[in-house]
């Protein structure tokens, strides 16, 4: 059986592959495949592995049939025409779960940065304004008994949720279709109607989805019926808060900042001004960069692509074949 990988793999799911007397191959250029090159390439193998952000819509798929599975490194799938792949029956599975505390860092880090504003302090030093200091400039805000609002408490807002309340004693609301229990119970969490999130909340951290219903939800109406003071936070994906309203309501003192591990496009244009922004953090979408996380998320893919070749159940499928 034969893989083909869109990236450089971690070593431990590839060896995992190779030890099975799985054949993989990986791309190594550092740029994207075109749509026209990985439908080239995935004519010739049995599965991808996809590491990279193509979409796998109806051309691809009716043109790759015949994989075994489209195995992703990742847990959203929202490039991925899950309808169309049902149809066509091809199997595609994520990796959920094993970023969850990595994501939650990401998070609690853009926070504490934006808070402090760490970013633009250290600019300061790179450019030479480390010199007079004034009791009265360039200060920060203390999260020590805020509220944390979460739109989306799963996994990664539950660990996020989990640091806010250790570290500093941080009230937790969130805003779910569902109630959750484990925080409820353990955090004291406190789920609110989403015009109360959006009031109530000091930090307010995604940790939801991307759907048709989720896009731009974070718009200049939206951050105009937050406080002042809030700092927003976005590890999930970019294209829920709207990138302009959210330039425009920091630049107006609307909301405080916002810390972003993910834009909208991606990659930021570095002449974005949110870069240049004292109480503005942002990360190159780092969310499960850490060498354990992302070799956790090559062994679940290799797994996945395993038990279809196998003619196991796939332990991740996001399709309902």
């Amino acid at each position: 059986m034969t893989v083909f990988a869109t990236r450089i793999i971690p070593p431990d799911g590839l060896e995992l592959l190779e030890r099975a007397g799985v054949s993989v191959t990986q791309w190594t250029e550092k740029r994207a495949l075109s749509a026209a090159e990985l439908i080239t390439h995935c004519r010739q193998y049995d599965a991808l592995l996809l590491a990279s952000s193509n979409p796998i819509d109806r051309p691809f798929l009716e043109q790759c049939r015949h994989l075994k599975v489209v195995a992703l490194l990742s847990v959203g799938y929202n490039h991925v025409d899950v309808a169309a792949a049902n149809e066509l029956g091809v199997p595609v599975t994520n990796t959920p779960g094993v970023l969850s505390a990595a994501t939650a860092d990401t998070a609690f880090l853009l926070m504490l940065s934006v808070a402090r504003k760490a970013f633009y302090q250290h600019k300061r030093i790179l450019r030479g304004d480390w010199n007079f200091s004034e009791p009265t400039a360039n200060l920060g805000m203390d999260l020590e008994g805020k509220t944390l609002g979460i739109w989306g408490l799963g996994n990664i807002g539950y660990v996020m949720a989990q640091r806010c309340v250790s570290a500093f004693n941080m009230k937790v609301i969130y805003h779910n279709r569902g109630h959750n229990e484990a925080a409820e119970k353990k955090l004291g969490a406190v789920k609110v109607s989403f015009d109360e999130l959006l009031a109530q909340s000091d930090v307010l951290s995604i940790h939801t989805a991307l759907t048709p219903e989720t896009a731009g939800t974070f718009d200049m109406t939206a951050f105009k019926r937050m406080k002042p003071s809030a700092i927003f936070i976005n590890t999930a994906r970019g294209a829920i808060h709207h990138e302009p309203d959210l330039t425009a309501a920091i630049e107006q003192g609307i909301i405080w900042g916002a810390g972003l591990d993910v834009t909208n496009p991606e990659p930021m244009h570095p002449d974005n001004p949110l870069l240049n922004m004292p109480t503005v953090a942002v990360l190159p979408h780092i969310g499960s960069a850490t060498v354990e996380t992302r070799n956790a998320m090559s062994v679940m893919a290799a797994r996945n692509i395993l038990a279809a070749f196998n003619g196991q159940p796939l332990p991740n499928q996001v399709t309902s074949l």
